[in-house]
């Protein structure tokens, strides 16, 4: 879910809402606005204060990690990794439970297979093709002189005068 359909659901709820919440309609405008408020004021206080706790939905909470020592994947180089801020969730027991009951895991993602040479529309075992320029200069043959090479105008003899 996006933060545009939490705004829109939102709206609809405070529509129907008995007796109204507003004395006008909320609009999804105002409602973004509200929604965008309510994200700014946890970030807020988790900069502020490191933690949040919010009654019946979780605790927001500051951690710092540990420097540590890895390893680039690509090269198999040590890296070193260091000390960084992370915001970890611990949902309340209510979500919990609520989830746990009624909650509707998300589907999985489609993978999209890589074919080998699909983007250039050539197989894997094709060989490499050289760029279009350094293929025409080193092909390219040295031309003897012409009218047209010493800039002669078209329909001109070479050597007259106009």
């Amino acid at each position: 879910m996006t933060k545009k359909e939490i705004v829109r659901d939102i709206c609809e709820r405070a529509k129907k809402k008995k007796p109204p919440l507003m004395k006008g309609n909320l609009t999804q405008l105002a409602t973004k606005e509200i929604v965008q408020w309510t994200f700014e004021a946890i970030i807020g206080t988790l900069i502020k204060e490191g933690r949040i706790e919010l009654r019946k939905f979780g605790v927001f909470e500051v951690k710092q990690r540990k420097p540590r020592k890895a390893r680039n994947p690509k090269t198999g180089e040590p890296v070193n990794v260091e000390a960084k801020n992370v915001v970890t969730f611990q949902p309340g027991k209510d979500m919990e439970d609520r989830v746990r009951k009624h909650g509707k895991p998300p589907e999985p993602k489609k993978k999209k297979t890589k074919k080998a040479g699909k983007a250039s529309g050539r197989s894997a075992t094709a060989k490499p093709v050289e760029p279009k320029a350094a293929k025409l200069v080193a092909t390219r043959e040295p031309k003897s002189a012409t009218p047209e090479s010493v800039g002669a105008r078209a329909g001109e003899m070479p050597g007259t005068v106009s």
